[in-house]
């Protein structure tokens, strides 16, 4: 997809070309073929795909229930099957804001990832309307997991847990499929239960073949890998790797267990909470923390270190959430209490105590 500028800001370009170690960006010839491969047959699947979409008006076949969720792109309703009565959930894009090539190409990514627990199940429907382009997935009806975060609390540590292991497991599966996810937010995480023992990731509109071109042109945001942000090696962009989700995967574990982001942007020059982080994980003494971290344990310190490494070949896999489950990730409450006093009376002390407010999750 040369020269396509995506709806994040981030401009796209075809696979990096074979060119030795130098020209593969960092990528060994074993990922950047298994990156084209993908590509080639999600090609081959949207050719398809455009031949058998059903053509006609959502509103012959289904009948609308109640709205499940609302984007800047498009929308998902619950459907009901007017002949059968069965639940579904209807992905809805207007043709206004959304090409056909588009609506394939998310059309097919869920298709191509077959099933998976914490991945939304999809149905092998498009339909072709006068005015949208829609999909059928499973119903998933409690809404998204940014409703369920309390700002500047989070969630109760064993829902954090589970969140993370389900969200690791998906973001594994979609990389061995040869993709990198790329929109790792609460937005676009679906919660099956009030208590969320279970979720699934949706919404694959900017998952991309291992190996694309990536570029942002645009401002970054907390989940963006600073990477992305730093002058690309190559002028075409950085070829995209699963670090980028990694990263993502960090910044919202840190959101889960908070309430707050780490940062407003991966920027040194920007952000001085993200300057702070730098200059403590270099330092590799987890005590000296800045003021966001210390309600967290060692035990999650190490974690997000881990993920949240600058350099991206540096950056533990999605996969580490494991060797971490079951440890606590926040302090016992008196535990923090005694270290907020120690730097303190607002928790502050001298430590960031001008940098204003750290910013919640929502």
């Amino acid at each position: 997809m040369p020269g396509k500028q995506s709806e994040d800001g981030v401009m796209e370009g075809a696979a990096v070309e074979d060119g030795g170690d130098e020209g593969l960006g960092g990528l060994t010839v074993e990922e950047l073929e298994q990156g084209q491969e993908t590509a080639l047959a999600l090609e081959d699947m949207m050719a398809l795909s455009a031949q058998t979409l059903v053509r006609t008006e959502v509103g012959q076949l289904y009948q609308e229930v109640r709205p499940l969720g609302q984007g800047r792109f498009g929308r998902v309703l619950l459907v009901t099957h007017r002949q059968k009565g069965t639940p579904l959930a209807l992905k809805q894009l207007p043709k206004t804001s959304t090409s056909l090539r588009s609506f394939l190409y998310e059309f097919c990514v869920g298709l191509s990832l077959g099933t998976h627990p914490a991945i939304v199940a999809a149905y092998g429907i498009g339909i072709e309307s006068a005015n949208s382009y829609s999909f059928l997935t499973e119903p998933v009806l409690h809404g998204d997991l940014i409703t369920f975060i309390q700002p500047k609390v989070g969630l109760p540590q064993p829902a954090v847990q589970r969140c993370a292991a389900q969200l690791a497991s998906a973001l594994e599966h979609i990389h061995s499929h040869g993709l990198v996810y790329r929109d790792l937010k609460p937005e676009n995480v679906l919660v099956c239960d009030p208590d969320c023992h279970r979720v699934k990731l949706t919404d694959f509109g900017h998952t991309r073949p291992r190996g694309t071109l990536l570029r942002l042109t645009g401002p970054p945001i907390p989940y963006t890998a600073p990477e992305l942000c730093a002058p690309p090696p190559f002028p075409e962009g950085l070829p995209i790797q699963p670090a980028l989700d990694a990263w993502a995967l960090g910044v919202l574990v840190f959101c889960l267990l908070t309430g707050y982001f780490p940062w407003d942007q991966p920027l040194v020059e920007a952000d001085p909470f993200f300057e702070d982080f730098l200059i403590w994980q270099a330092s590799g003494q987890p005590q000296d923390r800045p003021q966001p971290w210390y309600g967290l344990s060692p035990a999650a310190d190490t974690l997000l270190w881990g993920l949240l490494d600058p350099h991206p070949r540096k950056r533990n896999p999605v996969s580490s959430i494991k060797g971490y489950l079951g440890q606590p990730w926040k302090q016992r409450e008196g535990e923090a209490e005694e270290l907020a006093k120690d730097l303190g009376e607002d928790g502050l002390g001298d430590h960031g105590a001008a940098k204003g407010e750290q910013p919640a999750c929502r």
